[in-house]
């Protein structure tokens, strides 16, 4: 007997074997390559001491610990596709390219023709999908053409495996495959101002980026408001400010994030002007390409952006805020991460446990150096 199974309706048939179709139907749907993981032919083959030090760290955990699952997911290996799409760009002579890099989920696709739209320059993005949604991320692009006019940004495919978004796996994806010297460290639902691709290459030059270690931070604002105007002016943004259709990032719900940035300092500025790091601090930057990667265990939400900044300070780079940069989160559905972080005790406990252990990790990689994180933290 054979069923053709692809009509509109085919959920909704009443047959004796709908189910076994309806889960066939599904499993095709979903399927995630994980199958040719297996051995399928035994072929003879060298031991490989990547992965036997990983299945002897993996064997090193204990299962029966509440946060086993966040703990594993730092040795899980991830099937990656680099340069899903076409890619071609040569960077600039003069030394000064930035790449800007974000990484994303099916959710926040929309974005991408929005950011193509305010950064003209090479754009570097880790996508985070199963199989189905990497075939239908194909067609949304090849249907788009915003983005079939781009050849200057690398789309890098990291296939779903696990119950967390590795959310620090994914930049550090994107951050390893740019090819320009420097990089704007930005999220997806961020639109950067119009101009600030050229910006920050004059940035980089007037501030001896090639030869300091400096981390140059772009404010971050926000708007609650779907269809908002974008300011095209530094001037126009302040008055938005004023009237409430603009606010400081994180303003109503996580302040310390960004109040180091002095944004009361930054509305009068017309030069660059240091900051020092205070506990929780977790700017958008433009860094060097030879920085820091992110740390792993830090998945879905909390904490993830914060651990790289204090990695920064520990390694003594410079705060700079740039006076006529700036960039703004656009309003979005929460994410599925948030939302479990918020209802989920022991998501909190295991995320304040990762938290600690990187903190005694800091103190035994940098000594009394980063002594000065413990006492933040517990003064925070």
């Amino acid at each position: 007997e054979v069923i053709h199974w692809n009509s509109p309706k085919k959920l909704r048939v009443k047959n004796k074997h709908v189910e076994f179709f309806r889960n066939l139907y599904l499993t095709f749907l979903e399927y995630d390559g994980n199958l040719l993981r297996r051995e399928l032919f035994g072929c003879p083959s060298e031991a490989d001491v990547n992965s036997e030090n990983l299945q002897k760290q993996l064997s090193e955990l204990d299962e029966d610990d509440l946060c086993y699952e966040f703990r594993r997911e730092r040795f899980t290996v991830h099937r990656t596709h680099l340069y899903f799409l076409h890619y071609e760009y040569e960077p600039a002579s003069d030394n000064t390219d930035v790449t800007l890099v974000a990484q994303l989920s099916m959710d926040r696709l929309q974005m991408l023709e929005a950011i193509c739209k305010h950064w003209e320059g090479p754009i570097s993005l880790a996508l985070y999908l199963s199989d189905a949604e990497a075939q239908q991320f194909l067609r949304y692009a090849q249907g788009s053409e915003v983005l079939m006019s781009r050849h200057n940004v690398g789309y890098h495919i990291v296939y779903k495996e696990g119950q967390f978004y590795p959310v620090n796996l994914l930049r550090n994806v994107a951050m390893k495959h740019i090819s320009t010297p420097y990089m704007f460290l930005s999220d997806i639902d961020f639109l950067p101002m119009y101009g600030l691709y050229e910006y920050l290459r004059k940035s980089v030059i007037q501030l001896d980026l090639a030869n300091t270690k400096k981390a140059l931070i772009v404010p971050a604002f926000e708007t609650l408001r779907y269809r908002l105007s974008f300011p095209k002016s530094k001037a126009e943004l302040l008055s938005m400010l004023d009237m409430g259709t603009l606010f400081t990032f994180r303003y109503h719900v996580w302040t310390k994030g960004h109040a180091p940035t002095n944004f009361a300092k930054w509305r009068t500025a017309t030069t660059p002007y240091r900051v020092e790091w205070e506990a929780d601090f977790e700017p958008y930057v433009v860094v060097r390409k030879d920085c820091p990667e992110y740390d792993r265990r830090f998945v879905g939400f909390g904490w993830n952006k914060v651990a790289h900044i204090m990695e920064l300070d520990a390694q003594e780079y410079e705060f700079t805020v740039l006076p006529n940069a700036y960039m703004i989160h656009m309003p979005h559905a929460p994410s599925f991460d948030i939302t479990k972080f918020r209802s989920n005790k022991q998501y909190r406990i295991c995320l304040k446990t990762l938290k600690e252990e990187f903190q005694q990790d800091m103190s035994r990689h940098y000594g009394f150096a980063a002594l000065k994180y413990l006492t933040a933290e517990n003064n925070s």
